[in-house]
């Protein structure tokens, strides 16, 4: 027999939609095709910074995360709707005002240099579906070539807007929007959105700090189940304007070997309060021969800044990494990646992956020596597979940069627990 307390949350939501006017059928395909989960995170962070006369020596913090997410199914009829909720909550565990700044926790307002013990968010979004298409309104995650939320931390970063996607054309995936604010990773308020700048040496120039719209248009279609292509189209009003092609391919080689292609160009212009002016060409191939995988990766900037993104997001880059996004003005990189799935020598859930990048030609500006960096990363992740401690995860995540005539030399370890539980 099912425990009351488990159907609690559904009735309280069967309440709501009674209350509105729909039947007992609409309310019963409103809640069979729910589904909510709870997701536990504990993040060890640790950033030393290696050059003389650095303003901070290391940043470490250690926090746990809970992610509550819930999903209804729609009501009946022409038009379905339904709702989605996440809730966010970061607890500190250890910090200090000399170590902070990692990303994991809420700076203190009066204090910014002080972590606050605790911070959380609660997102709502309403949802609307006709035949496949579906358009959310609130808070929002989407993934596509011109935005991608970042989820590297203890929370994920979320936006507040509108969201269309529409699949009525089998094969075609369209998607049309408006985010009006972001609400960051390490935060629980909502703000205007800006261009990342921190990373590397962009050359980019604002007249104007942030902006309140960010406007998204993107189609993909798979041709096959092994060729895909797509455009996507972003703008930060009165910042900038992205356009980006892709390309997807798998050649199937036989014997358990493959090839996978993945082509991106990007052109960012300005949208009259700043000097976006960039070409993102990057592409990244891979072997793949049963349990092993050989990557080689190309990206070149070329304009006259460096890639422009929104602020806290991820780059779409294929040499966007766990530090750096090798993007900056004039910069050419390549990457080696091998991964290695342990599933070959009888250990699923154990995978290892590993790659070394290297840029070079960085614009550092009139009279100056061009720029170099290079990063090492090396992840090492275990998810347990079966048994009463089944899903729970563990990685290990390893950088490190060094830089010739800018930025910081790092060396970075990451330790992530996480535990994901169906609530129904």
């Amino acid at each position: 027999m099912h425990s009351p307390a488990r159907h609690f949350p559904q009735l309280l939501l069967a309440s709501a939609i009674a209350g509105i006017g729909f039947g007992a059928p609409a309310q019963a395909a409103f809640l069979d095709e729910s589904k909510a989960s709870l997701e536990l995170r504990n993040f060890y962070f640790n950033r030393d910074f290696r050059q003389e006369g650095a303003t901070q020596a290391k940043a470490e913090e250690w926090a746990q995360g809970f992610l509550l997410r819930y999903e209804s199914g729609f009501t009946d009829g022409t038009i379905g709707v339904g709702v989605d909720a996440i809730g966010l909550l970061g607890l500190k565990l250890d910090s200090s005002p000399d170590r902070s700044g990692t990303g994991l926790l809420q700076r203190d307002r009066e204090a910014p240099r002080r972590a606050q013990d605790e911070y959380s968010d609660l997102g709502v979004t309403a949802k609307l579906r006709a035949s496949n298409s579906i358009l959310k309104v609130g808070t929002l995650i989407p993934k596509l070539p011109v935005l991608m939320p970042n989820d590297s931390r203890l929370l994920p970063q979320t936006f507040r807007g509108g969201h269309l996607n529409m699949r009525e054309i089998e094969g075609l995936n369209l998607d049309a929007g408006r985010l009006t604010q972001v609400n960051q990773r390490d935060s629980s308020d909502l703000e205007d959105m800006a261009i990342t700048t921190a990373v590397g040496v962009k050359n980019i120039r604002t007249r104007h700090a942030s902006s309140d719209a960010f406007d998204f248009a993107s189609l993909n279609y798979a041709w096959s189940d092994s060729l895909s292509t797509g455009y996507s189209y972003g703008a930060l009003d009165n910042l900038y304007r992205q356009h980006y092609l892709t390309l997807n391919h798998v050649l199937r080689l036989g014997d358990g070997q493959s090839l996978k292609s993945d082509i991106r160009f990007a052109h960012s212009s300005d949208d009259g309060g700043s000097n976006v002016d960039n070409q993102a060409l990057g592409a990244l191939f891979t072997y793949g021969i049963g349990n092993h995988a050989l990557g080689l990766g190309y990206q070149r900037m070329s304009g006259d800044t460096g890639f422009a993104y929104v602020n806290g997001t991820d780059a779409y880059l294929v040499n966007f990494v766990q530090i750096g996004d090798f993007a900056s003005k004039d910069e050419t990189s390549w990457q080696a990646r091998y991964d290695y799935n342990f599933a070959g020598l009888g250990i699923p859930g154990l995978t290892f992956m590993t790659r070394y990048l290297s840029g070079h030609n960085i614009d550092l500006g009139a009279g100056k020596p061009r720029g170099s960096e290079w990063e090492r990363d090396t992840d090492i992740a275990y998810v347990i597979q079966e048994g009463p401690l089944k899903n729970l995860g563990i990685k290990w995540r390893n950088a490190t940069v060094r830089t010739t005539n800018f930025g910081s030399d790092l060396d970075e370890n990451r330790l992530i627990l996480s535990y994901s539980i169906a609530l129904w």
